[in-house]
């Protein structure tokens, strides 16, 4: 090849790579300019026996529970709370993925997340509720970020034998995560106090919730499994199959004088009916 043609065709090369790398760095999601909640439909649990929530067919208004996950868009970062049950690789095109034959979902969250503009490499922190398999099912795709996890979740979760309640196969990458132990009962994702975990043991020894202060929505509290039924809040149950019932009891109360304190709703994200009204993602709360 002569020298001439050989140079141009490394300069268009160049061009080629120089190209390419500006398209993928305009593609970067651009940062909000105020805290948005993206809210997923990630499938969910068509339950067939209610009695451990202390609750009887005729007290609730249905057995199935939703499975949403959320993506938290801050002006400093992004924060994915809870990633579904069924593991995107195992719901087949235009089909239905089941796990543990009552979980199942049609709809992959990777794909959501694209369809609003982000990728799993967008994603600055990951944090669930707590470690059961319903809300950790999509963990090893965000293994890149920062996980932000209470010791007792992830020492239940790496346990030798694994617990029953987690599939650990579906986070098994976030062992080697970069890892932010959170130590106090508060912590501030995001340093204003706009998006902040809290902590609510019993559910599971390091059980949490997530407060946000949405500009227009307002405050909102995402549940976690502080409460499945709605009916287990007006009703005052404390299903017989929590880590501590007392702890849960205790957590429900000093949530609940957290929401009465800033005036902010409970999205109680196993709640079928009203996950259901809720808009979903590409649609956003701010």
């Amino acid at each position: 090849m002569k020298p001439r043609i050989f140079r141009r065709l490394a300069a268009a090369a160049l061009v080629v790579a120089a190209s390419q790398l500006a398209s993928a760095q305009a593609q970067k999601p651009v940062p909000p300019g105020s805290v948005r909640l993206y809210v997923f439909d990630c499938g969910q649990l068509d339950i067939p026996d209610v009695s451990p929530y202390q609750l009887t067919r005729a007290d609730i208004a249905t057995n199935v529970m939703s499975v949403p996950c959320f993506l938290v868009a801050h002006p400093r970062g992004t924060l994915i709370w809870d990633a579904g049950a069924v593991p995107d690789r195992s719901i087949p095109a235009g089909g239905t993925g089941t796990l543990r034959t009552y979980g199942t979902s049609k709809r992959k969250l990777e794909a959501q997340l694209n369809q609003v503009g982000y990728t799993p490499a967008d994603i600055t922190y990951l944090s669930f509720s707590h470690f059961h398999w319903d809300h950790v099912g999509n963990a090893n795709l965000f293994a890149r970020s920062t996980w932000l996890v209470r010791q007792a979740e992830r020492d239940v979760m790496f346990a030798d034998p694994p617990s029953p309640r987690t599939e650990p196969e579906n986070f098994s990458a976030l062992r080697n995560s970069r890892t932010t132990l959170i130590t106090t009962p508060d912590y501030d994702v995001f340093g204003d106090r706009r998006v902040v975990i809290k902590a609510a043991p019993g559910h599971s020894p390091g059980h949490q919730v997530l407060f946000l202060d949405l500009a227009k929505t307002g405050p909102v509290v995402l549940s976690g499994d502080l409460y499945h039924y709605p009916e287990e809040r007006t009703l005052k149950k404390v299903p017989t199959t929590e880590f501590n019932r007392e702890q849960s009891a205790a957590s429900r109360t000093a949530i609940e004088a957290f929401l009465a304190s800033v005036h902010a709703q409970l999205w109680i994200q196993h709640d079928f009916n009203a996950v259901a009204k809720l808009k979903k993602a590409p649609a956003y709360y701010e």
